[in-house]
């Protein structure tokens, strides 16, 4: 999506933008914003309302739904185009380059800069609303929750946890926020579902990442959702990644939900370094021994 918008980023102009945030601020209170609406959202004339609409359709930054009434809702390029138009204007980044991972709940793009940096633009909530939209009639539903909301909450939620979290704890360096999208620090090396470890370096690397659970929980959070696909080793060791569903360690199943991503992480080790990863650990004994800070290595927990 965003390698679409940054084909004609430039031709767009502050009116178009106007436009886009005025039907953004609309949004907040219907799925659909109103056509006699967006005028006073946008604070643009009717007419120029008018040849805007037809400006951003073309370049699919908005759609429109006629049920009931002549309604529009930003498009996730129209969401991107905001967010792109606010760190161009505080000079985050110069460019965008290609795209580092596209799944269905993020889409990550390498961008220009000074160091190498990842842009993450959060997709939550986006698919869901298209389902449940398509199986029900339209309604104005003014105490509705939008994707713009889930996917900025989101992406909120990841840029604090992080900036709580770094330099302790191996997790990229945060840059800058807004919207749906977080700016942070690129990772280097593979993540570790295709990573190909050496025999003598599985258990070592499996400590590390556990340290860094550890750490992570010193800090005040807990992953929640680590696995392979959110872990980069290379050189000089793991990172971890993807903390939006992130919980505080006051939470209630904090503890619960660290020993699920020790279990997780075990597993993975287990089935496909099976030879190398210590058998019969006693997995609950290491989780306690993570929140304590007192974990030094897996191996000492064989049965």
């Amino acid at each position: 999506m965003v390698d679409n918008i940054a084909s004609f980023f430039r031709e767009l102009e502050p009116a178009d933008f106007y436009l886009l945030s005025g039907i953004e601020q609309g949004m907040r209170f219907s799925e659909w914003v109103q056509r006699e609406e967006i005028p006073k959202y946008a604070e643009l004339t009717a007419e120029e309302v008018d040849y805007r609409i037809d400006r951003c359709m073309r370049h699919e930054l908005i759609e429109r739904k006629t049920i009931q009434y002549e309604g529009y809702q930003l498009t996730f390029e129209g969401y991107d185009a905001l967010a792109l138009r606010t760190f161009a204007e505080r000079d985050t980044f110069a460019g965008i380059g290609a795209p580092l991972g596209v799944g269905k709940e993020s889409d990550v793009y390498e961008v220009q800069s000074f160091r190498p940096m990842a842009l993450k633009y959060h997709r939550e909530g986006y698919t869901n609303f298209r389902e449940v939209q398509r199986e029900r009639e339209y309604t104005a539903d003014r105490d509705h929750v939008s994707w713009l909301y889930t996917a900025r909450q989101a992406a909120e939620r990841e840029f604090e946890t992080l900036e709580g979290l770094y330099p302790d704890v191996s997790v990229p360096r945060p840059v800058d926020q807004n919207r749906h999208a977080i700016v942070m620090e690129k990772l280097t090396g593979a993540e570790l579902s295709h990573a190909k470890l050496e025999s003598a370096q599985v258990v070592g690397v499996l400590d590390l990442i556990l340290r860094e659970a550890a750490a992570a929980f010193e800090a005040g959070y807990v992953h929640a959702d680590l696995s392979e696909y959110n872990i980069f080793v290379d050189d000089d060791g793991i990172t971890i990644f993807d903390w939006p569903q992130a919980v505080g360690t006051d939470h209630e199943n904090a503890r619960e939900l660290l020993a699920r991503d020790v279990e997780n992480v075990y597993d993975y080790f287990c089935r496909k370094y099976p030879n190398e990863t210590p058998e019969a650990v006693d997995l609950d004994a290491l989780a306690a021994d993570l929140v304590r800070d007192e974990f030094d290595s897996i191996s000492a927990y064989t049965e």
